[in-house]
């Protein structure tokens, strides 16, 4: 049996962006077998169930440039408490979205934990996007484009300041895969905080092996290991079409594999994300059987 305790919290959230069918997708994942897949891993697996949250058609979004702000703040809230609450030697949750802006809350919380053991912790971020938006430069107020950002320090104060008044994560242990897609007005940002961003075109020229090492060198530098966040739309569009915000041109389905394979093998993964799964645009469920697949590689699932 393996020593690893794997906790599963789903975050049913879809207030950070645009478009309605995020919010099911921590029910398509289990559907796909996530958690039975888990255990036939040999990992002893609690579901922790789902946070609550509200409805976007019964509230008001509020301020244009941070919609849902309110409601956001106390969803990532919830999310970062019980983050930091079942975080631990030889426990790692893995928290499935719903927008990616519920990983303000469970990159926060891994990061809330290590603090008060006087530790600091990298993030590696794949995505398409840089998520690096503030209510400043959004073009859309959707906050599900400004959580790195907001780990950084820049953004909203509620959010910045989720489990305490300090930065979570620092820029020179900040990795971003698989870029393809930002914001002019994101651009200044994020030039000027120093991240480290791979983008399709430098894993088309070095390849996802060296670039993932790479990643993990960054992020383990000085930190007591990696916040691992991937968001599906990561992923090339005709491999996983369902997704809230879908870019051709992304990871293909070995690329996605191997970068997950090798989180694992680095043996500094401290928490998961799988985010962004849309079943309403999906085939079959075809998304969310790929994100079980990712998730699995992540804990260890290899050929032989």
């Amino acid at each position: 049996m393996s020593d690893t305790h794997v906790k599963v919290l789903g975050v049913p959230i879809d207030l950070g962006g645009a478009h309605r069918g995020v919010d099911m997708g921590p029910s398509a994942l289990r559907v796909a077998g996530l958690i039975e897949r888990l255990r036939e891993l040999g990992h002893q697996v609690t579901d922790l169930g789902n946070v609550f949250v509200p409805n976007p058609q019964s509230r008001s979004p509020g301020h244009p440039k941070a919609r849902f702000l309110p409601e956001i703040t106390e969803v990532c809230r919830e999310v970062a408490a019980t983050v930091e609450r079942e975080s631990g030697e030889g426990q790692r949750v893995v928290t499935l979205g719903g927008d990616h802006s519920a990983a303000i809350g469970s990159v926060s919380g891994t990061a809330n934990f290590h603090a008060r053991r006087d530790q600091k912790i990298g993030l590696i971020w794949i995505d398409a996007h840089t998520d690096m938006n503030t209510p400043e430069s959004t073009p859309s107020g959707n906050i599900h484009g400004m959580p790195v950002a907001c780990l950084l320090g820049h953004g909203p104060p509620e959010l910045i300041n989720i489990g305490g008044a300090f930065v979570k994560v620092r820029p020179e242990n900040t990795v971003l895969i698989g870029i393809r897609s930002v914001d002019p007005t994101e651009r200044e940002l994020v030039r000027s905080t120093g991240v480290q961003v791979f983008t399709m075109r430098d894993l088309d020229e070095h390849g996802a092996r060296r670039t993932m090492r790479r990643a993990i060198e960054l992020a383990c530098e000085g930190t007591a290991g990696f916040h691992f966040s991937f968001d599906m739309d990561g992923v090339d569009s005709q491999i996983a079409p369902g997704v809230g915000t879908p870019v051709s041109g992304g990871l293909t389905y070995r690329e996605s594999h191997l970068i997950a394979e090798m989180a694992h093998d680095s043996g500094a993964m401290l928490a998961m994300d799988l985010m962004e799964v849309d079943p309403v645009e999906d085939i079959r469920n075809r998304t969310a059987g790929l994100g079980v697949e990712l998730i699995l590689s992540a804990f260890g699932k290899s050929i032989l």
